[in-house]
């Protein structure tokens, strides 16, 4: 089971309750995730909490909201797979975020990292000459080779592969 740890700002666009989420949650399912925009787009970023693995979903319509959990499991997918992470690695990860629950934030640790995530993006896709220029897949590719201080200096998609291969024996 997995659970989207969402900012106020986009807990308001899901337009949803949020659930109580003093249940325990393990390290594979544990995701915070933020709504900005970027050329007067919305967009959200979701990140992983023990690795600190993130990546930017452009664009979101009104449907997309509506659909987030999907959005997110599609995604996900999409970006372990342009990351090379071995077939069977991606397999576990996403069975272990199958069902989902969207909760409030609660980590501010998390949160201060996906602050300075989103000061990048925006000057890359800026960079880059807006959203509609960039490649979306090399952003995100870039976004996980940022020296992260809450990983100890360490890249998060190195956490991140560190990560499922402790837990692939």
């Amino acid at each position: 089971m997995a659970i989207l740890r969402c900012t106020k700002k986009l807990l308001s666009e899901l337009n949803i309750r949020p659930t109580d989420s003093s249940h325990l949650f393990d390290d594979f399912g544990s995701w915070h995730c933020n709504l900005f925009r970027i050329d007067r787009r919305k967009c959200v970023l979701f990140t992983h909490d023990r690795t600190l693995y993130s990546f930017l979903v452009p664009g979101l319509t009104k449907s997309g909201f509506q659909n987030i959990c999907e959005i997110f499991k599609q995604s996900l997918f999409k970006n372990l797979i342009e990351e090379n992470i071995p077939q069977k690695q991606i397999e576990l990860f996403l069975d272990n975020n199958k069902k989902i629950e969207i909760s409030k934030t609660n980590n501010r640790s998390v949160l201060g990292s996906m602050n300075d995530l989103t000061f990048q993006l925006k000057y890359q896709i800026r960079d880059e000459g807006g959203i509609l220029n960039t490649n979306v897949m090399k952003l995100n590719h870039d976004l996980n080779r940022i020296p992260m201080s809450a990983i100890k200096g360490i890249y998060s998609i190195y956490e991140l592969e560190n990560f499922l291969n402790s837990h692939n024996r």
